[in-house]
């Protein structure tokens, strides 16, 4: 299989690691050529025209995510694409017609999913293990901000990082958000707050079924990277993400036995390898997509609900939102 990757930031070189190991030919590029050629030389690949492969892989800044993800949609070329599909919703429709009109293979990027303790934690609860699921938390917490100059293109907390809980908060529980009601603080840099971003988030959310899920969200999580999501029935609670290298100590005398987690990379390296693997089976023909356009759009709606309700102070439905 000859496989495309496109952009050759901080994942997509990841993912270009993946690839030259599972890929019969892996073809890389990004506008800066002399990256491409040095990621190339390390990983026995080739620089030239990643869209000119059996399938493809995106990894270049959101905003470029929707022109390339119709580009392989057009081609006929199966492409896996970081989240988000596209930085809109308008967008986003957009690229879902296209996917639907064109019949292409589409996977976006949404990583937990493939994290073998959110896939316990689901089975748990579909297998009933859990009783009736009453409520759900959600954690991530980043151990540093991202860089000023990040921050006016992310589209904000909810939209860039919390996204991910919402995707997951779907998966898990199979269930959709009915209302968000959100709320955020500056603690940092003064760069979130001109930007009209947050450093430190949290919401409510109310599931379909009337189930109550909170969420938590840090950009100064100084113990290290902590992404967790807890599960309580009534007959069980699972956690997801706890564990020897969770950066949390007891009050009572329980310490991690491992080093924090320092970033997402090292944090979810397995979930992005199966995460890959899967998305190349389904180019394949060999399965379905595992996270569809709709998805995603589905997780940035919950997004534009918590938005929308941290800026007006109110519970948000997310059918207020829905296009």
């Amino acid at each position: 299989m000859r496989v495309g990757l496109l952009g050759l930031g901080r994942i997509g070189v990841f993912h270009a690691a993946t690839l030259a190991g599972v890929a019969d030919e892996l073809v890389v590029s990004d506008v800066d050529r002399s990256r491409a050629e040095e990621v190339a030389a390390r990983l026995s690949a080739t620089v030239g025209d990643p869209f000119d492969a059996d399938a493809v892989v995106i990894a270049t800044p959101t905003t470029t995510h929707a022109e390339a993800l119709e580009r392989a949609c057009e081609l006929g070329v199966p492409a896996f694409c970081e989240k988000p599909a596209a930085p809109t919703v308008e967008e986003t429709l957009r690229v879902a017609e296209t996917v639907e009109r064109t019949g292409a293979v589409v996977h976006i990027g949404f990583q937990r999913r493939f994290d073998a303790g959110y896939l316990a934690a689901r089975d748990a609860l579909r297998s009933g293990d859990l009783g009736v699921l009453h409520r759900v938390h959600l954690i991530t917490a980043d151990p540093a901000p991202p860089p000023a100059g990040y921050i006016p293109l992310s589209g904000g907390i909810f939209r860039d990082c919390h996204i991910h809980d919402f995707d997951i908060l779907r998966w898990v529980t199979g269930r959709e958000v009915d209302t968000v009601y959100a709320t955020g603080a500056n603690r940092g840099e003064e760069y979130f707050a001109e930007a009209g971003d947050v450093d430190t988030s949290a919401a409510i959310l109310t599931m379909d079924d009337g189930t109550l899920a909170t969420l938590q969200g840090s950009r100064y999580n100084g113990a290290g990277y902590d992404v967790r999501m807890e599960l309580a029935g009534t007959r069980g609670a699972w956690a997801a993400g706890l564990g020897g290298r969770t950066p949390l100590r007891s009050a009572e005398g329980f310490t991690p036995d491992g080093d924090p987690w320092p970033d997402f990379q090292a944090r979810f390296e397995e979930a992005y390898v199966t995460e890959m693997t899967a998305f190349l089976e389904a180019a394949r023909g060999e399965g379905e997509s595992p996270c569809t356009v709709r998805d995603a759009l589905a997780a940035l709606y919950v997004a534009e609900a918590a938005d929308l309700s941290r800026r007006t102070d109110r519970p948000v439905r997310v059918v207020e939102v829905t296009k």
